[in-house]
């Protein structure tokens, strides 16, 4: 019992051995921490063995236990240096995907030629993909330090800011957001999460839906015990076989969008997690 109370001593194994064979006494023996107990009379060899073996095992655990702590610290390290660029480097690229999107917004092939509107069109591409992928990091090492912040929102307002902010990424690709959000929705989350579930949700269904004609339709409703989000778009589809597959957050599976747009495969796996945080549910259809 001194043994097993004192910091300096409670990980060093013990083995009982004694006269005292009855099973009262062996199960008291283990109670109080003892690794193995022997009854007398007792084999020299088979104790040694027990003796080797249990030392093996200590050494063993203190080893498992020191490369936990420093596995903790390097993912510690890592998380805080994704969190540092990714914050740092957020808001320049945010400034230049907002420059982006106003040229485009004012600007046509007649007045800048069809070949530089093209290239204003891929940096804006780029900007933008480049931005998502910071904020999903930034919301990623949110989720593994496990920092959430809940308040009581009206999620309708939530997502219908949200989709908002996304729809001049859209508009460039010539696709209309409509909603279907009829009244406000109260519920307790944390709202930064919420905000990032939306925008990937709405960016996935811009990347796959037809250029220049494209629709997404966004909506929330209500039921006796949830509170529901629909993302709808009109593109491509997934085929059965890889329906499985998006989800599974033991699998990286990402394809190419309508215009040629690539996936980090991040998003999707970031949204699932987010939702699971927040006491939801996640489906693909």
């Amino acid at each position: 019992e001194r043994l097993k109370a004192d910091e300096r001593f409670c990980r060093i194994p013990v083995i009982f051995l004694s006269a005292l064979h009855d099973s009262e006494n062996i199960v008291k023996g283990f109670k109080m921490g003892a690794s193995d107990y022997v009854s007398k009379p007792f084999n020299h060899e088979e104790l040694i063995t027990r003796v080797a073996h249990h030392m093996f095992i200590a050494e063993a655990q203190r080893v498992i236990v020191r490369q936990n702590e420093e596995l903790q610290e390097t993912l510690a390290s890592r998380d805080k240096m994704y969190s540092v660029i990714a914050h740092d480097l957020r808001s320049p690229i945010g400034s230049l995907k907002m420059l982006f999107n106003t040229l485009l917004d004012s600007l046509d092939a007649e007045r800048v030629g069809a070949g530089n509107l093209d290239m204003l069109r891929m940096g804006n591409d780029i900007a933008e993909d480049t931005f998502s992928l910071l904020d999903n990091l930034l919301k990623w090492t949110k989720c593994q330090t496990g920092r959430m912040h809940t308040v009581d929102v009206d999620l309708a307002e939530v997502v219908l800011f949200s989709s908002k902010i996304s729809e001049s990424v859209a508009r460039t690709k010539g696709i209309v957001v409509e909603y279907d959000i009829p009244a406000p929705i109260h519920v307790r989350c944390d709202v930064d999460m919420v905000k990032t579930i939306v925008r990937n949700l709405l960016s996935n269904a811009i990347k796959y839906s037809p250029e220049g004609g494209g629709k997404i339709i966004v909506s929330t409703a209500e039921t006796p015990t949830h509170a529901v989000v629909r993302v709808r778009d009109f593109g491509v589809g997934i085929k059965p076989e890889d329906l499985n597959k998006v989800l599974d957050p033991a699998m990286y599976f990402t394809t190419y969008g309508t215009g040629k747009e690539e996936g980090s495969g991040l998003g999707l796996q970031l949204c699932l997690d987010l939702v699971h945080r927040n006491g939801g549910e996640m489906t693909v259809e």
